[in-house]
């Protein structure tokens, strides 16, 4: 028997893992691989946190939820979105769902119907293709530039946009860091607008801006109906593991949403919630914990990369990655992942993994200690010079 066509492109369409899987493996075999390849955090779930999960599942909070969450969970997550975006949000906004993952397949199938066309900018996040796939849609890629950090080519956006049905943006962006400019939002709005288009955004990310602010496009005038913005617990808390997201949007949607899960997921574990809201309730100062050592990461990188010019990156705003453009070697993203693996054990992602425009570059995930960052880098810039010269 022959499986649907919707399910069988799905591997076609996602990001290429098999490095990370190798190099995961070889970790676990003793070798003394730097992974660097996926952005999970090198530190654990709060300790407090997980307690506060014990002490809500040993108090019975196992059984099945609500479908949209927990009224509490919801409510908190309104306040706090509100506070910071200060769009007018309350609990019939917000629907919990199993990690951002979920939170962005939901989102599309809120908004397409089978052959809609989605517009996103290349690089992204290798699940797109494949989220947008699994709703029936299109994914129509918008090449963005290096040597424009990467900003959003908002002319070819405006182009396209009359056969667009939607567009999914990220912003602090995985894998590129950049961080859009308010100016760009306001014009992403204006195109959304005069074209009729829904706009997905993905800020699972708002935590973590080491430059310029984060801003919501949902807070911009007359955006509010036509948003589905999606977040999580799994990069501002180091709750990767515990699946928990959320997705928010017009109210007259929600319910929708919500028959959804109750089709797919049937809702997050109570219990995961209970301590999803407890991290929440310690307010900034746990999210900067968490956020630190990535600022600290990030500048440590940054000196070490200005001391060369062989290897050129685009200046992160944001997120706990780097994009480093390897192109001077001769060789490919895969070409020079595959090698530095080999040679120098450390494990980054191939630029290919996240689409076209990031073809000749390399992603790396500032998720080890400095002092790893910087055998790291040091071994991949020896490694580079070592190709290059051997090119010429």
């Amino acid at each position: 028997m022959q499986l649907s066509s919707r399910i069988s492109v799905l591997g076609k369409s996602g990001g290429g893992w098999d490095l990370f899987v190798r190099a995961k493996t070889m970790v676990e075999a003793g070798e003394p691989i730097i992974n660097l390849t996926v952005g999970d955090h090198d530190i654990a779930t709060e300790r407090a946190i997980l307690d506060a999960m014990y002490r809500s599942a040993v108090s019975g909070k196992t059984g099945y939820g609500v479908a949209t969450g927990r009224l509490a969970f919801r409510e908190r997550i309104a306040s706090l979105v509100e506070a910071r975006t200060g769009v007018p949000t309350d609990h019939d906004n917000v629907v919990i769902l199993n990690g951002g993952q979920t939170a962005l397949l939901a989102a599309h199938l809120a908004t397409l119907t089978p052959g809609d066309q989605v517009a996103v900018f290349d690089p992204y996040y290798p699940t797109y293709p494949a989220t947008i796939s699994a709703a029936a849609g299109r994914c129509v890629l918008i090449p963005t530039l290096t040597d424009d950090n990467f900003d959003p080519d908002l002319d070819e956006l405006e182009r396209i946009a009359p056969d667009m049905r939607s567009l999914l943006i990220n912003s602090p962006n995985n894998p590129t860091g950049n961080v859009y400019a308010r100016e760009a939002l306001e014009r992403i709005a204006d195109t959304a607008q005069r074209h009729d288009l829904w706009v997905v955004s993905d800020e699972v990310y708002w935590t973590q801006v080491w430059d310029g602010e984060h801003c919501s496009i949902r807070a911009l005038p007359d955006m509010m109906e036509r948003c589905f913005v999606v977040g999580s617990m799994s990069k501002s808390h180091a709750m990767t593991g515990s699946r928990v997201g959320w997705l928010i949007g017009p109210k007259h949607a929600m319910p929708a949403i919500a028959d959804l899960v109750v089709a797919t997921t049937f809702g997050v574990p109570e219990f995961i919630q209970e301590a999803a809201l407890f991290a929440l309730d310690q307010g900034t100062d746990l999210e900067q914990r968490i956020a630190a050592p990535f600022r600290a990461r990030r500048a440590i990188a940054l000196d070490i990369l200005d001391a060369q010019q062989l290897v050129r990156y685009a200046v992160p705003k944001g997120g706990m990655y780097l994009m480093l453009d390897i192109r001077s070697t001769g060789l490919s993203g895969e070409q020079f992942a595959e090698r530095l693996l080999s040679d120098a054990q450390v494990a980054v992602m191939p630029g290919e993994s996240f689409g076209n425009c990031a073809a000749g570059h390399v992603r790396i995930a500032l998720t080890c200690d400095e002092e790893a960052i910087g055998i790291a880098l040091t071994r991949l810039l020896s490694c580079a010079a070592d190709w290059a010269s051997g090119r010429s």
